[in-house]
């Protein structure tokens, strides 16, 4: 079960060159046109004007690592499926210049240059020969300019060809790299753990973005594995048995053409897959960003629970088919009209509700005065309270203490009620009642019952009402409260409290059903032993090795230890 990420659409802000300023937007994609055309490199490096001799000029002796693809033109995060091979540089240059030569036709190409003479015959050939028809070769995150480590770069001298983009002048660096590929090729799906502006210097690249919420339909691989930050989805040809959700993935994304010239920044954490046409290369920067960089470690158990609350807010809005407003906000309003309710009884020993006339005495609702849709509502919850009342006194008839729901019993409920979401509200008919309704409405509803089945409001709230109900009940309230000014909020409060012989029993009733229905939504989804093995994407305790078996335990004494829940 997944929470539908929102469309990209209306994220991605394209800028003109002349337009660049200082700032970036945060954590959303930007594309800047032109933005690098001012750079020695743009001209320089241009592989159909001499660019190829040009840089095998300047940087032809030095031994990159290079990528070695065994699935053809698309190299995935998994090291099972590439594979990182010393190379000289004027290698590689070797083999962009004959691809250019066959596309052109021409002979205008110099592919015996004075540097690639500087390197041994053996060491060139060997590395050309394993580069055969499977296999293709990708100069990917090569490093300009790397901070975090002290030996120089081999391909730093290509530092004076470009210049810092205005965007990042306040930015502290991480490292700048250099990208080229000698035909047509893909990177896979993946996100990056530091912010990215891409400038491309000669070529084209086709780059489709997705936002972090978008994570569920890309399958991620495991936490634990040396690919964590790549896609499980073959987009080229996906698998929608193994992966149902990839099929709503292109309703979420974005693709974006970029040209020589153009620079796109992409935020940490937003997955992408990038085309390139043949010979194109581009440069990239990378930097932290100042939330990562401001995230001390003695904080992380805070984050994590604050980072899983969220994701629980939004499993339960899609679990329920709405869009909630606020986050238990009412819990304010319940606790003063809890307060306010008792004083008005200790004060006056006024109860507020004339039992016996069936009207309250200060509005003197009756039933005449509802609508004829709140009017069957009602009806049809107290017949409800009243049907659930009976069952429960004849099953409680025949025994001397009531029976306690087991562990067991809450699990399988839990497992019942997530098996298919869409089943929630037509299996609980009291939450569809009061989900179906309309805030003030159910208002209307609520104060009805006060003034005229106080009892039947008690039965409801203390003995019927189910966690899915709570829930649905407090978003109601929220959603209530946007409506209502403060005073008729505290009013309703007040009156609806005033019902109860023990007013705070009532409230920790509903927000003991409310904090119960999270509790199930997150439990089997997460935090249950038995379906850690899912969470970690596993297909089932057989495939768990010794690392796996190690990240598994340290998974769940994390869970455990910081997220407050026991198994």
């Amino acid at each position: 079960m997944s929470v539908p990420p929102p469309t990209l659409r209306s994220l991605l802000r394209v800028v003109a060159a002349h337009r660049v300023d200082s700032k970036l937007p945060k954590y959303l994609p930007s594309v800047f046109r032109g933005c690098v055309k001012d750079w020695k490199a743009f001209s320089l490096w241009k592989p159909s004007n001499g660019g190829l001799d040009y840089l095998e000029g300047r940087v032809g002796t030095s031994i990159v690592e290079a990528m070695l693809s065994r699935s053809g033109p698309i190299f995935y995060g998994d090291i099972r499926g590439r594979e990182m091979i010393p190379l000289p540089f004027s290698a590689f240059i070797t083999t962009c210049k004959q691809h250019l030569q066959n596309s052109n036709g021409s002979c205008n190409v110099n592919t015996d240059s004075d540097s690639s003479k500087l390197i041994e015959p053996s060491a060139t050939s060997s590395c050309l020969d394993s580069m055969d028809s499977h296999h293709q070769v990708y100069l990917a995150q090569v490093p300009i300019l790397s901070i975090d480590s002290k030996e120089r770069s081999q391909l730093e001298t290509l530092r004076e060809d470009i210049q810092l983009p205005s965007i990042l002048k306040s930015k502290v660096l991480t490292s700048i790299n250099l990208w080229m590929n000698n035909a047509k090729s893909r990177s896979s799906t993946h996100y990056d753990p530091h912010h990215n502006l891409l400038c491309i210097v000669a070529g084209c690249k086709q780059v489709v973005l997705w936002s972090p919420s978008a994570g569920p339909l890309l399958y991620p691989m495991p936490v634990y594995g040396e690919a964590s930050n790549h896609s499980s989805v073959d987009l080229g040809s996906p698998d929608f048995s193994i992966h149902p959700s990839a099929k709503r993935l292109m309703d979420y994304s974005q693709e974006v053409s970029l040209h020589a010239g153009d620079a796109l920044f992409i935020p940490e954490g937003w997955y992408h897959q990038v085309d390139s046409d043949e010979l194109t290369i581009a440069v990239n920067y990378w930097w932290q960003s100042s939330m990562v960089c401001n995230m001390q470690e003695h904080m992380d158990p805070y984050f994590l629970r604050i980072l899983l609350r969220r994701l629980v807010n939004k499993e339960m809005d899609h679990m329920l088919c709405g869009n909630s407003v606020g986050d238990g906000e009412n819990v304010k309003y319940l606790s003063n009209a809890v307060a306010d309710g008792q004083k008005g009884r200790d004060e006056s020993g006024d109860t507020r509700v004339n039992y016996t006339q069936g009207t309250y005495q200060n509005h003197g609702t009756t039933l005449q005065h509802l609508e004829p849709e709140t009017l069957h509502a009602l009806h049809e919850l107290i017949s409800l309270v009243h049907d659930n009342v009976k069952i429960v006194g004849q099953s409680q008839s025949g025994e001397s203490t009531p029976k306690e729901t087991t562990t067991v019993e809450t699990e399988v409920e839990s497992k019942k009620m997530l098996k298919d979401e869409s089943s929630l509200l037509v299996g609980d008919p009291i939450a569809r009642i009061i989900w179906t309704l309309e805030p003030l409405k159910l208002r209307a509803v609520l104060l009805a019952i006060v003034h005229n089945f106080p009892r039947t409001l008690e039965a409801l709230i203390i003995h019927t009402l189910s966690p899915l109900g709570a829930e649905v009940l407090t978003r109601k309230f929220d959603e209530m409260d946007q409506l209502l000014p403060k005073e008729e909020r505290d009013t309703f409060y007040m009156e609806f409290y005033a019902v109860f012989d023990d007013q705070g029993a009532a409230m920790d009733a509903i927000l003991s059903g409310k904090e119960s229905f999270a509790q199930q939504v997150v439990q089997p989804s997460v935090l249950r032993k038995e379906n850690l093995y899912d969470f970690l994407h596993l297909h089932s305790p057989t495939d768990i090795k010794i690392p796996m078996l190690m990240s598994c335990i340290a998974l769940k004494n994390v869970l455990d230890k910081h997220l407050g829940v026991k198994h």
